[in-house]
C-alpha cells in the first residue's frame, strides 16, 4: 500500500545512500524499487496519463541520481525526491499546456481551513483514503496532486511547501478550492451519503 510507505523509512536509507556516493549504483537500485510506486503516483496525479507519468518517473530518478550529491541528509530523502517528482511532473505539464492560475491573496484570508478540514477527519482512516483516493482521480493535476499529498500521504503543509515550492498560505487556497470540488465528488461517489459528515 501506498500510504504505508510514506510512514516508514526505506531501511538503512542513509546507508544505501552513503554507497552510491561511493560508486554503488545498485544501492540506488533499492531506493528507486522502494520509492518507483509513490513516485509514478505523483507524477500520475499530475500528467493524466500513465505514459506521461512513467517518463516523468523516469527523469525523476535520473536527476535524483545525477544530483544525489547535492542531498542534505538533514531533510527527509523522499521530501526531497518527491520534490523533484513534482517539479518534474509540472514541467512537462506546462510544455504540453500553458495553464497559469493566479491566486487572489485576499482569498487566503477568507478560508476557513479548520473548517473544511473538520469534515473529512471525521471518516475512518482507512475508509476516507478509499474515497479520497477514488476521488482524487477525478481532480486536474495540481489538484489533485495537493490533495494526495495532504490527505493520503500525510504530509503537513510545510513538507508541501518544501516539495512544490508554493507558499503555505498558496496551499492553503488551493487545498480549499479543491476539496470544494472533492466534496461534490464524494458525493457524487457515495450517493449523498456524506451530506452529515462534510
Amino acid at each position: 500500500m501506498l500510504e504505508s510507505k510514506v510512514a516508514m523509512q526505506v531501511p538503512n536509507e542513509e546507508y544505501h545512500i552513503g554507497r552510491v556516493l561511493k560508486g554503488d549504483t545498485n544501492a540506488f537500485a533499492l531506493l528507486v524499487e522502494y520509492y518507483k510506486d509513490l513516485i509514478f503516483t505523483i507524477c500520475f496525479r499530475i500528467t493524466k496519463n500513465a505514459e506521461d507519468a512513467e517518463e516523468c518517473a523516469q527523469d525523476t530518478f535520473l536527476k535524483a541520481f545525477k544530483n544525489l550529491s547535492t542531498f542534505r541528509q538533514e531533510a527527509k530523502f523522499s521530501t526531497w525526491l518527491f520534490r523533484i517528482a513534482y517539479n518534474t511532473a509540472i514541467s512537462k505539464q506546462r510544455k504540453l499546456k500553458v495553464d497559469h492560475q493566479s491566486t487572489d491573496e485576499r482569498a487566503v484570508q477568507n478560508v476557513s481551513f479548520d473548517d473544511t478540514e473538520s469534515g473529512l477527519s471525521q471518516l475512518g482512516s482507512n475508509e476516507r483514503k478509499h474515497y479520497i483516493k477514488l476521488a482524487i482521480n477525478k481532480l486536474q493535476g495540481e489538484e489533485a496532486n495537493l490533495i494526495g499529498l495532504y490527505y493520503y500521504n500525510e504530509l503537513s503543509l510545510a513538507e508541501i511547501h518544501e516539495i512544490t515550492g508554493i507558499e503555505v498560505s498558496n496551499i492553503k487556497v488551493k487545498l480549499h478550492r479543491a476539496r470544494k470540488k472533492l466534496h461534490d465528488i464524494l458525493q457524487g461517489l457515495l450517493k449523498g451519503e456524506l451530506e452529515g459528515i462534510l
